[in-house]
């Protein structure tokens, strides 16, 4: 199979997350990437595009001039990614999906609900794919501990546990010139949450991906402990999920010694499991009354579903890039059915979408209500 023509919006020369979602793209060799809006002025969008190899002509000023140029040739691009700060994700997705071009965009959905909500009518007047790249739901252990709550080996679910702990901006970087600080701690292209919308999202998608359960009511308490920083830097929340399950959530990009420690537990009534991204071929699982069993990809205990999306055998470790690669290749295998009229692969379901996005955006604008009314609980 050729592989899927693939645009990018955003993520030139600096940008972290695009150079990640090109290494993703990559790694399965399901995709090229020919075209570019790759940075917000048009001198930046050529100098990034020269960087990659972009033919010229294929190197646009602005997303809207290529899904205008794009659609309209024989080559032109398949499917694009949006690697952009949050407040142009939803425009450049609206721009592509009405030209028919399949969407891979970052997390979160948009900078607002308002647009979450246009976005959302868009995708569903779309005949094409829109796929948001929740990573860390494409790591084999993760879907291992997905399929075991399915399977019923926990039980009952009472207790679900996520953290998130960085501490890249314990000091107010964004002062300093940082890239990445500066639109992250900006309300206007991050949206009102700083921490809770960045990172705080992930941990909420990753609890519900596992688990399967909604949550039903939250309260957030949300600071900014950098003076002057006017987003959040810290959150803790208190979760109810829909059927009685109980859940805690603490995200922070304050707290010195942690580099990317996103942690999960979740406990039911036959038995509990904890899986770290730092540590990410490990998943420690203890049935109720017996010894706890570390079970690691491509072990003797790892599962089908585990091994659906791991490449190499066991001891030798796949983390951030693979996980995310698993995104790609199974948006690639949906894009290429839909592309043939064919009905999507079964596992789809377990990459994540428009609904992912809504539930994290309700998620952030909850937790920020919340906290601006002395965390008092709030309804999703």
């Amino acid at each position: 199979m050729k592989p899927i023509r693939l645009g990018m919006v955003g993520g030139g020369n600096d940008a972290f997350i695009g150079g990640v979602h090109r290494i993703a793209a990559r790694i399965d060799g399901h995709y090229s990437l020919v075209a570019g809006a790759l940075s917000s002025t048009p001198e930046k969008a050529k100098a990034s595009g020269e960087a990659l190899g972009l033919d010229p002509d294929r190197s646009y000023g602005s997303f809207e001039e290529m899904a205008d140029k794009e659609s309209q040739r024989e080559d032109g691009i398949e499917a694009v990614s949006i690697v952009t700060p949050n407040h142009v994700h939803a425009p450049a997705a609206i721009a592509f999906l009405q030209k028919g071009i399949h969407v891979i965009c970052d997390k979160p959905l948009t900078a607002t609900m308002e647009d979450a909500e246009k976005l959302e009518k868009a995708v569903r007047n779309a005949k094409s794919l829109f796929i948001l790249t929740h990573n860390y739901t494409g790591y084999p252990m993760v879907r291992q501990a997905r399929a075991m709550v399915e399977s019923g080996e926990l039980g009952t679910l009472r207790v679900v546990q996520v953290e998130y702990p960085q501490d890249w901006l314990t000091d107010a970087v964004e002062e300093t010139g940082a890239k990445q600080a500066e639109w992250r701690t900006d309300p206007a292209r991050s949206g009102a949450g700083g921490s809770t919308g960045d990172i705080g999202s992930h941990a909420h998608n990753l609890a519900c991906f596992v688990s399967g359960l909604e949550v039903e009511k939250l309260a957030a308490d949300l600071t900014a402990f950098v003076p002057g920083r006017r987003v959040d830097d810290n959150g803790h929340v208190l979760m109810r999920f829909k059927g009685g399950a109980k859940g805690m959530l603490w995200c922070s990009q304050v707290a010195p010694g942690n580099e990317n420690a996103l942690k999960l537990r979740v406990y039911g009534d036959k038995g509990g499991i904890e899986w770290s991204q730092e540590n990410p071929n490990q998943l420690w699982f203890t049935p109720h009354g017996e010894p706890t069993r570390l079970l690691t990809r491509m072990g003797a205990g790892a599962s089908d579903a585990a091994n659906a999306v791991s490449r190499i055998p066991g001891g030798h470790p796949e983390g951030y890039l693979e996980g995310f690669a698993n995104i790609y290749t199974g948006a690639a295998a949906a894009i290429r059915a839909a592309q043939k009229g064919e009905a999507l692969p079964d596992d789809f379901r377990l990459i994540p979408g428009i609904e992912a996005g809504m539930a994290g955006m309700r998620f952030i604008n909850a937790c920020v209500d919340s906290s601006a009314q002395d965390a008092a609980w709030v309804t999703m």
